[in-house]
C-alpha cells in the first residue's frame, strides 16, 4: 500500500520537474531574441529575471513542504532545491537550459543577487527578531558555559583545519587566518532558528532543558555575527594589523553599547510613532526596514559587515513593547514566501556537488563533517557537564548545538561574496552544513525522549500551558478611556493592575463634556495617569516578587488632541489595542447605556471592559486590600472564564480573594443529576487551577436554585468589593449584554465589572450572515 504522504511528495516533485521544463524554453526563447524586439516586449534580461524567481520559488517552497511533511526544516528544502537547479543536477542534465536561466553575465547575474543579499539582511533581521534575550536571562549561567565551550572548540578545530587545507581550496593561500576565522565560525555557530523549531516540535519550549539549549543558541548565534564583523574588518584590511583590529573591535562595542541604549529607546519611539501617527498600510513594516537599513549602514562604516547591523536591528524591533503579533506576521510573511527561498536556492545554486566525485575533495568533505559534528558536540557536551547537567542533559545539548543550517550557509556565502572562501570549499560547507542539519532533529528528539520531567519543572510547564489558555497574558496593548469621576479614576487603577504585570503598552484618551480636553484646561489626564502607574507599579511588584522575572515599566501615552467620537476611537483602535476598557460617570440613564457611551464603543470592535457604578451603590469606589472579595460569575463558558482571568489579574498585586460563583437556572422540578455536577466541579477545579497560577487565594460556590441574577446579587451583597462578569454583547445598535447583566447591575451595590471578550469574533460572524445573506 502506497502512504498518501509519499504520494503527495512524489506528486509535488513531479510538479517542480514539470515547472522546470515548462520554464526552461520559454527562457531560451527569450534569450534568443533580437535586442530591439526585447526591448520592446520589455526585455529578455527580465524575463530571464522572472523565470529566476518563478523556479526558485517554485522548487524551494516545494521541497521545503516535503521537508516539513517529514519533520525537516523547510528551510534545507530551499536550500537543496537550489543545489538541484544549479550545475549538481539541472546543469549536469540539461547544461544549455541551466546556464540560460542562471546566466553567469554579470549584468543578468546582478539583478538576482541584488534580491538574494537583501534578502541576507531580511534574514538577519527576522533571525534577531525572534532572538529572546529575556529567555537567556531567564534561565541563567549553564547557557553560557554550553554557549563558551561550544564556541571555542569548533572554531579552534575549523581555524587549525584551514591551515592544513591544500592551496587549490583556498583563493589566496596567503590569508589562510582570514580564512581560518570564516571557517571556524561556520563549524561554531548553530541555527536558532531550527534548535526552536525541533524544540518546539518536541513540545520541550517550557521544559528547563529546552530553555537552556534555545538561550545557548541564541548566544552563540551573536557570538558568531559578532566574529564575522570582526573578521569582515580584517579581510577588508587584507591583512591582520593589530591597530585596524583593536579599533574594529573597539567601534563594534561602541556599535553595540549604543545600540542597547539611546538605540534601543529610538527603535521603541519610531516603532510607536509610526504605528499611532502614519494612517497608511504598513507604514510600521517600512519603519521597521528604514531602521534596519540604517543600523546596516552604520556597521558598513565603520568597516564591518552590513548583517551585524541588521541582526542587531531585528533583537531591538523585537523587544519593542509596541510590536503586535500581526505586525511580526506581516514581516515574517513577505521574508517567508520570497527572499528565504531566493537567498537559500541562489546559495545551493553556488554550490556545485558534481566536484564531489573527485575521490580527495569527497574525503575532504567527510573529514569536515566528522570535524564539525565532533567538535560541536564535544563543546557543548563538555558545558553542559561543566554546568552541573547529567549525562542524558549534556548529550541532548550537543546533539542540539550541532545544527548550522541557514545561519552557516549565510556565513558561507558571505566568504564566497569576499573571495575568501572557493567555490569548492564554498560546496564543502554547505555540504557539511545540509547534512549536519539533516542528521540534528532525530538526534535531538531521541536524546530529548529519555528525559524524565521532575516535579517541580512539571508544576512550572503546567502553569504556563494555563498561560497559552489565558486572557490577560494574551493582552498586547490597552486602550483606557476614562473621565475624572471616582469611577473614572478607579478605571485608570485597574488598567494599571492589568498591564503592570507585563509592561503592557496603554493609551490614555480623558473625556470631559464629549471631548478630550488639552492640557491647559484641565489636569484630569494628569490625575488619571497617575493612577494607571501606580496601579502597574503595584502590579508589577507582585509579579516580581512572585515570578522572580523584569518587568518592563508600562509605556503610557496620554492623547489629548482628539475628541471621543465613534470615528475617532475607531481611528485610535485601527493601531492595535487588544482591550477597550471605559471608565465614565453617569455611563447608565434609568437602566440603559447612556448615548455617549454606546457612540463611543461603537468605533471599537475589539474586546471592550465596562466599569459601572452598582444602581444602589453610594458612588464611592472601594479600596482594594488583602482580605477585599471579588465575585465572578462562572458558567462554563470561555467568555466567562476569560471574566475570571480578569478578575485574579486584579486580585494578585492586593492579595485579595476571589470567590467563583457557578451559576446555572435548574429547570422547575429537575434535580441535578450527577453528570452535571462534575461539569460544575470540573469548571471550578479549571478556575482554581488558573487562581494557583496567578498566587491568589479562592472560594468556590454552586448556586443552581434561584435564577443567576438573583444568585449573583444575593453572594454580591454579603460584601464583594466588585463583581467581574463575563458578558456576550447582544446584536443591535445599543449596547445590550442581556437581562442578567442588567438585572445585576440593577440590584448592585458594589462596581460591576463587563468583560465582552468575544466581540471580535462576534462581528466577524455578523460579517459572513451579513455576506451570505446579501450573495456576497
Amino acid at each position: 500500500m502506497i502512504h498518501p504522504l509519499a504520494t503527495r511528495s512524489h506528486g509535488t516533485a513531479a510538479a517542480l520537474s514539470l515547472a522546470i521544463v515548462a520554464l526552461a524554453p520559454a527562457s531560451q526563447a527569450l534569450a534568443a531574441q533580437p535586442a530591439g524586439h526585447a526591448s520592446g516586449m520589455g526585455g529578455s534580461a527580465e524575463g530571464l529575471f522572472v523565470a529566476e524567481i518563478v523556479l526558485l520559488l517554485l522548487v524551494g517552497r516545494g521541497l521545503g513542504e516535503i521537508f516539513q511533511r517529514y519533520r525537516q526544516p523547510a528551510i534545507m528544502g530551499q536550500l537543496i532545491g537550489g543545489i538541484l537547479l544549479g550545475p549538481s543536477l539541472f546543469g549536469w542534465l540539461w547544461p544549455g537550459a541551466q546556464h540560460l536561466i542562471f546566466s553567469t553575465d554579470p549584468a543578468q547575474k546582478s539583478m538576482i543577487d541584488a534580491v538574494s543579499q537583501l534578502g541576507i539582511l531580511l534574514l538577519l533581521l527576522l533571525t534577531g527578531m525572534e532572538t529572546d534575550l529575556r529567555l537567556v536571562r531567564r534561565v541563567g549561567a549553564a547557557c553560557f558555559s554550553i554557549s563558551i565551550t561550544g564556541v571555542v572548540l569548533p572554531f579552534a578545530c575549523g581555524f587549525a583545519l584551514a591551515q592544513v587545507l591544500p592551496d587549490s581550496l583556498l583563493p589566496e593561500p596567503s590569508e589562510r587566518i582570514v580564512a581560518g576565522l570564516f571557517l571556524g565560525t561556520a563549524l561554531s555557530i548553530s541555527s536558532v532558528k531550527i534548535v526552536a523549531m525541533v524544540v518546539r516540535d518536541m513540545n520541550f519550549m517550557r521544559r528547563n532543558l529546552g530553555q537552556i539549549i534555545v538561550s545557548s543558541a541564541i548566544i552563540e548565534d551573536t557570538i558568531g555575527w559578532l566574529i564575522i564583523a570582526v573578521t569582515f574588518g580584517i579581510a577588508t584590511n587584507g591583512s591582520l594589523q593589530v591597530l585596524p583590529l583593536v579599533l574594529t573591535v573597539a567601534e563594534v562595542a561602541l556599535f553595540m553599547v549604543f545600540s542597547f541604549t539611546i538605540g534601543r529607546r529610538l527603535v521603541f519611539t519610531l516603532i510607536r510613532w509610526s504605528n499611532d501617527s502614519f494612517r497608511s498600510e504598513y507604514a510600521v513594516i517600512t519603519v521597521i526596514l528604514i531602521i534596519m537599513g540604517v543600523m546596516a549602514l552604520i556597521t558598513n562604516l565603520i568597516g564591518v559587515h552590513t548583517v551585524l547591523g541588521a541582526f542587531v536591528a531585528g533583537i531591538l524591533v523585537g523587544e519593542s513593547p509596541i510590536l503586535s503579533d500581526h505586525i511580526e506576521g506581516q514581516l515574517r510573511g513577505v521574508i517567508t514566501a520570497l527572499f528565504m527561498p531566493v537567498f537559500f536556492g541562489m546559495a545551493g545554486l553556488s554550490a556545485d556537488l558534481t566536484v564531489l566525485a573527485d575521490p580527495t575533495l569527497a574525503l575532504l568533505t567527510l573529514a569536515l563533517v566528522a570535524i564539525a559534528s565532533i567538535g560541536k558536540f564535544s563543546g557543548a557536551f563538555l558545558g553542559g557537564r561543566l554546568a552541573g547537567m547529567s549525562l542524558k542533559e549534556s548529550t541532548a545539548v550537543g546533539s542540539a548545538m550541532n545544527a548550522r543550517g541557514s545561519t552557516e550557509v549565510i556565513v558561507a556565502s558571505i566568504g564566497l561574496s569576499m573571495n575568501i572562501l572557493s567555490h569548492n570549499l564554498f560546496t564543502m560547507i554547505v555540504t557539511m552544513a545540509v547534512i549536519t542539519t539533516l542528521a540534528m532533529p532525530p538526534m535531538l528528539r531521541w536524546a530529548l525522549g529519555r528525559l524524565p520531567v521532575g516535579d517541580v519543572e512539571k508544576q512550572r510547564v503546567d502553569r504556563e500551558l494555563l498561560d497559552e489558555r489565558g486572557f490577560v497574558s494574551k493582552l498586547e496593548r490597552l486602550l483606557l478611556l476614562v473621565d475624572d469621576s471616582p469611577v473614572g479614576k478607579f478605571t485608570a487603577y485597574l488598567a494599571g493592575l492589568v498591564g503592570g504585570g507585563s509592561g503592557m503598552p496603554t493609551t490614555l484618551l480623558h473625556l470631559e463634556d464629549g471631548k478630550l480636553p488639552g492640557p491647559a484646561r484641565d489636569k484630569g489626564p494628569e490625575r488619571a495617569s497617575k493612577q494607571v502607574k501606580r496601579g502597574a507599579a503595584r502590579s508589577a511588584k507582585a509579579v516580581r516578587k512572585a515570578e522572580d522575572t523584569p518587568v518592563d515599566k508600562v509605556h503610557l501615552t496620554a492623547r489629548t488632541e482628539l475628541e471621543a467620537t465613534a470615528e475617532t476611537i475607531a481611528a485610535e483602535a485601527r493601531k492595535g489595542y487588544g482591550l477597550l476598557l471605559v471608565g465614565l460617570d453617569n455611563a447608565l440613564a434609568e437602566g440603559a447605556f447612556s448615548g455617549t457611551l454606546n457612540a463611543i464603543t461603537s468605533g471599537f470592535d475589539g474586546p471592550l471592559c465596562l466599569v459601572l457604578n452598582g444602581a444602589k451603590a453610594d458612588g464611592k469606589m472601594p479600596m482594594l486590600r488583602a482580605g477585599a472579595t471579588i465575585l465572578v460569575p462562572v458558567n462554563g463558558t470561555e467568555v466567562a472564564r476569560r471574566a475570571a482571568d480578569f478578575a485574579l489579574a486584579l486580585a494578585r498585586p492586593h492579595r485579595a480573594r476571589v470567590k467563583v460563583l457557578y451559576v446555572s437556572q435548574a429547570r422547575k422540578g429537575s434535580r441535578p443529576s450527577s453528570v452535571s455536577h462534575r461539569r460544575e466541579e470540573a469548571v471550578l477545579k479549571d478556575v482554581a487551577d488558573l487562581a494557583d497560577r496567578y498566587g491568589v487565594a479562592v472560594e468556590t460556590a454552586i448556586r443552581t436554585r434561584a435564577t443567576p441574577d438573583k444568585a449573583i446579587a444575593r453572594e454580591a451583597a454579603k460584601g464583594a468589593a466588585m463583581v467581574v462578569m463575563g458578558v456576550t454583547q447582544r446584536p443591535g445598535d445599543e449596547l445590550f449584554f442581556g437581562d442578567t447583566a442588567s438585572a445585576v447591575l440593577a440590584a448592585a451595590a458594589c462596581p460591576v465589572v463587563l468583560l465582552a471578550s468575544d466581540r471580535v469574533r462576534r462581528t466577524e460572524a455578523a460579517a459572513e450572515e451579513a455576506a451570505a445573506e446579501t450573495g456576497a
